[in-house]
């Protein structure tokens, strides 16, 4: 039998809630243990259940999601957070990162990325669907002055003497993800099959010791390879 994992939802509409519950119902072992419908009541919730998980919203009266979670992760707690909304805007986006937030998904997810989000969270890994991700990336981008168009040559100029051995054709396709390139656009762009270019990447992840794109956007910022 599988770990049981406990959920406490806060969203000030319970028809969203009774919509994640129905997408749960099916999964054994995830057990919703409370629900809420704002801040304060998460806040609450969080200290009186200690759930694995707290999936909550960004708007809701009396306190939004994100002021709850920047008060619930002062304290000491084992619950990691998912923000399930539908904004995507960036503001949001970057303060619920800031407030702590594991991940950050909207409200037109499908069913399996929803459980992708909850598994990979619960794992103490970080969750964001793909197109928040390329915003998360952009705010990287900009806060590290790096260039966001430009040629294969000025990323070479900008990196430091430490590339992690990253052959130049690997420096070259981390330059085109981190421009939010997908991988048949950077095969197209460089002439290359999918498969290579998928190849090249999974070999730049391994050995920069990344498993997705924010990762690797902050390692190249941290080692000057962006």
């Amino acid at each position: 039998m599988k770990e049981q994992i406990t959920i406490v939802l806060v969203d000030d509409h319970a028809i969203v809630r009774d919509g994640i519950k129905y997408l749960l119902e099916d999964e054994e072992n995830l057990v919703v243990v409370g629900e809420g419908s704002n801040g304060l009541e998460a806040i609450k919730l969080v200290e009186e259940k200690q759930p694995d998980l707290l999936i909550i919203d960004v708007r809701m009266p009396e306190m939004n999601g994100i002021e709850a979670l920047k008060i619930i992760n002062k304290k000491p707690t084992k619950t990691k957070s998912i923000v399930l909304s539908m904004h995507d805007s960036e503001e949001y986006i970057l303060e619920s990162i800031e407030a702590k937030a594991m991940g950050y998904l909207l409200k037109d997810s499908s069913k399996s990325e929803i459980l992708k989000a909850i598994y990979t969270v619960y794992n103490g890994e970080k969750y964001f669907s793909g197109d928040l991700s390329n915003i998360i990336v952009n705010n990287l981008l900009k806060k590290s002055n790096y260039p966001v168009t430009g040629s294969p040559s000025e990323i070479n100029s900008n990196t430091s003497k430490d590339t992690h051995n990253l052959t130049k054709k690997e420096i070259e396709i981390l330059h085109l993800i981190l421009l939010g390139k997908t991988n048949k656009e950077i095969s197209e762009k460089l002439d290359k099959s999918k498969r290579t270019i998928e190849t090249h990447r999974f070999n730049l992840m391994k050995k920069l010791n990344v498993k997705n794109l924010i990762e690797l956007s902050t390692i190249a910022k941290e080692f000057e390879l962006i």
